[in-house]
């Protein structure tokens, strides 16, 4: 394992670009091979492109207050106090490592952007109490739990499949949990994840003369007070931007909405729910408006990326969908399937297609129509083509540093710094999924 620990990440240092050329790179090569296998001309891709360019704006949003909102919450005392306990429970390195994973893992099965942040912070918080850690490999451990989102509550293809109004609804129905989310074979691989991936990461942790420390700075961090103290003569303006019954009476007016919005729509936690709760207790625990919003300031520094790469992306996808190069990728795969390799073949061009569209939403809308019609033909389970695609989407994150973003982020940390990592977990949690898929 160290070996490949070393072979990976030499790898990674050496071939893989910043995020952001990382995603120049492939709109490049999305673009030529559109303009090479579709009828599109040049001009046509360029249009479809930059038409698409600005789609993901509210979703680039949510992933920026996804950043500063778990941010400022991991900045208020308690919230320390908190993270400083749990990661005190393990005593050594290893122990870390797993436990990381562990809480990652579960995490991201309630609830994926609520996951990827608690893990980030919460690896953070484990780097700075054990001594000898190594901080990249805890951050990845953060990012390589989130092999387990699509198989739990929030996990979007399925929770899409069973929702009236989804665009595939008229051509094979809805498709209910109890095919998809609730079955043994999502049981099966969900648990196998949850178990074994905390032992796997355990087992890449590097000897001790090649481990990374956690830098300075960010211990520092968690050391600066967000607090002003007001003096006899402040201002009546200064009094109210340091006022607790302000930050007081805003944080309830935000959870006496979430307490309305779960009582009638049921507990459905969506980003924008988790981001809500982020921010009202957020300004409860930080007790005024102005050392929230200190707190905010800190945190929206490290969200450039974030920024500047979601609108590729955003272009990405709507070239794959517009040229339908998509569907063609897709079709190649399953026009050589049968009934019992349908689920692997679905699998796999789905881990493909999810390098130009890391998203299940997206991969729900260009895969969708050619992955369920051709189940649909071979007389494949619904459910198990559903989840093949979601499964394919959350494989492949483990070597597309999108969904990383947030977490380095807060991490402070490069993609080179966790990827090589998340590529031996690829190949590890492959097996989980193929017998998952091939067995049950």
């Amino acid at each position: 394992m160290n070996y490949l620990v070393r072979f990976f990440t030499s790898l990674v240092q050496k071939y893989l670009p910043d995020p952001l050329i990382f995603a120049i790179i492939l709109t490049m090569l999305i673009f030529v091979v559109s303009a090479s296998i579709t009828p599109h001309q040049p001009l046509d891709l360029i249009a479809m492109w930059g038409s698409g360019f600005w789609n993901l704006l509210g979703f680039t949003m949510q992933m920026v207050l996804v950043v500063v909102t778990g941010h400022a919450l991991a900045s208020t005392n308690l919230v320390k106090r908190i993270l400083n306990s749990l990661a005190s429970i393990p005593t050594t390195p290893v122990q870390g490592v797993m436990l990381v994973t562990l809480v990652g893992s579960i995490s991201c099965i309630i609830n994926w952007g609520f996951g990827l942040i608690i893990g980030a912070m919460f690896a953070r918080e484990v780097a700075r109490k054990i001594p000898n850690s190594d901080y990249s490999l805890l951050i990845a451990c953060a990012y390589i739990a989130f092999l387990t989102w699509h198989g739990g509550f929030s996990g979007s293809i399925p929770l899409l499949a069973a929702t009236p109004g989804n665009p595939l609804e008229k051509l094979i129905g809805l498709v209910p949990i109890s095919q998809t989310l609730f079955t043994p074979m999502n049981i099966f691989i969900t648990l196998a994840l949850v178990i074994g991936l905390p032992f796997l990461t355990a087992s890449m942790l590097p000897p001790i003369n090649l481990r990374k420390q956690i830098a300075a700075n960010l211990l520092q961090d968690s050391q600066i007070s967000l607090q002003k103290t007001l003096t006899p003569d402040s201002t009546f303006a200064e009094k109210l931007e340091e006022s607790k019954l302000l930050g007081l009476m805003i944080s309830l007016a935000g959870f006496t909405y979430l307490g309305i919005y779960f009582i009638k729509s049921g507990f459905k936690i969506d980003i924008n729910t988790v981001n809500f709760f982020f921010m009202a207790l957020g300004i409860l625990l930080h007790k005024t408006p102005m050392a929230y919003a200190r707190a905010i300031t800190q945190a929206a520094k490290s969200t450039a990326g974030i920024i500047v790469q979601f609108p590729f992306y955003a272009g990405i996808q709507a070239l794959m969908e517009h040229s339908g190069l998509g569907g063609i990728i897709t079709h190649w795969f399953i026009a050589i399937a049968n009934k019992e390799t349908f689920p692997l073949l679905a699998f796999l061009s789905s881990g493909i297609i999810n390098f130009a569209i890391p998203s299940g939403g997206g991969h729900w809308v260009v895969q969708g129509p050619f992955i369920m019609s051709a189940a649909q033909d071979l007389g494949v389970n619904h459910g198990k083509a559903v989840m093949a695609i979601a499964y394919g989407e959350a494989w492949m994150n483990m070597a597309q540093p999108f969904w990383a973003l947030p977490a380095l982020a807060i991490a402070g940390l490069g993609a080179r710094d966790i990827m090589g990592y998340c590529l031996i977990s690829l190949l590890f949690s492959a097996v989980i999924f193929i017998i998952g898929l091939q067995f049950f």
